[in-house]
């Protein structure tokens, strides 16, 4: 889903530099994108120089599956500027085997558990950024 430029956020909105520019790029049309090794076919996150199992620098950035299970979350209650209070903090593992940091939508606390299904959902938090999230997947 493309982003709607008439979307604005008050949460914190991070700019891509170099190195995460594809995987923002991707997020933009809809894509979850990772990094992946072009030797031993690794994906990794976050993104490195060089490929965590085998040392190459050959790498590319790949198209994920969009599905992660649930690996871990926590429900913050702190205010935080842009946050409504609580929201999910969670981490998940996509069948590529990377796990990274997201947000949770769809859902509320008390209807997570470890190991769920997820699928990826993006959220255009500013003009120019998009950002993947994730939620229960049907």
């Amino acid at each position: 889903m493309p982003p709607d430029a008439n979307v604005r956020s008050q949460r914190p909105v991070p700019t891509p530099d170099e190195a995460s520019a594809p995987f923002f790029a991707g997020a933009a049309r809809g894509e979850l994108m990772l990094q992946r090794c072009g030797a031993c076919g690794a994906f990794m996150w976050p993104v490195r120089p060089r490929c965590v199992e085998c040392f190459s620098g050959d790498l590319e950035w790949a198209p994920a599956s969009g599905r992660a299970l649930l690996y871990s979350f926590a429900v913050v209650h702190q205010r935080y500027p842009g946050f409504d209070e609580p929201y999910v903090v969670a981490t998940v593992e996509t069948p590529e085997g990377v796990r990274f940091n997201t947000s949770i939508v769809g859902a509320g606390p008390e209807e997570l558990e470890i190991g769920m299904a997820l699928e990826v959902v993006f959220d255009p938090i500013s003009a120019d950024v998009v950002v993947p999230k994730f939620r229960p997947a049907p």
